[in-house]
């Protein structure tokens, strides 16, 4: 498989999919993002190489008529000394030469349309990474706010759970029928007093205001 088609089978993956059933969705996406740039560097290295085999080409056309020329300067050379025979070698091999530039020049040709359809390839997919690196912060971005909206979920799901709102209801019932208790003891303890004791609390009583009334007359002169 070519590594243009990795890469493209890279970037149809289903990362929705993915991202489902991973265990950690954001290391499953950085790791298909570092497998798409590793084969990206790969296509480079091979666009690299065919760029040099058609600069070779291109050298070999230019040797081959450059060559030719030559013969042909050689050929002339031979008709203007009268030596006919060497022209017509001369002019052989500037056939064969002319012959090889003109087959180099094919293979230039469709050398030159290769390269540049796979750098047009290139281009497009250091795009699409370009777009699944921006996709891949999204999708993260995603994953992580389901997650805490699980976490949300669940944490009301437990503040609902009326078990805990009765047990507080229980706790609050038994403090309140404790006061209770303590109010009636202390009631229950007033009533007990003998009624010697309340007579001389109302003895002690009279005898502040009888001591206040004895104040009063003496500071009026009565």
């Amino acid at each position: 498989m070519g590594i243009f088609q990795k890469i493209a089978q890279l970037l149809k993956a289903n990362i929705n999919d993915l991202i489902e059933k991973a265990a950690d969705p954001e290391k499953m996406l950085n790791q298909l993002i570092e497998d798409m740039e590793d084969q990206l560097q790969k296509a480079r290295a091979e666009v690299a190489n065919a760029l040099a085999d058609e600069k070779i080409l291109q050298k070999k056309v230019e040797e081959n008529k450059k060559a030719a020329e030559e013969w042909q300067k050689k050929a002339e050379l031979a008709v203007s000394k009268g030596e006919d025979e060497l022209a017509v070698e001369a002019l052989r091999r500037k056939r064969e030469y002319e012959r090889l530039a003109n087959e180099y020049q094919k293979q230039y040709e469709a050398q030159h349309e290769a390269v540049e359809k796979l750098k047009s390839g290139l281009k497009m997919l250091e795009d699409k990474i370009e777009e699944a690196k921006r996709r891949r912060d999204l999708l993260i971005a995603k994953s992580k706010r389901a997650d805490a909206q699980v976490t949300i979920t669940q944490t009301m799901s437990k503040l609902t759970d009326t078990s805990a709102f009765e047990s507080f209801e229980k706790y609050a019932q038994k403090i309140e029928q404790k006061e209770a208790r303590a109010q009636a003891h202390e009631e229950l303890l007033n009533a007990s007093k003998t009624l010697e004791d309340r007579f001389k609390e109302l003895e002690n009583g009279d005898e502040d205001i009888l001591n206040e009334l004895k104040v009063l007359k003496e500071k009026m002169g009565k």
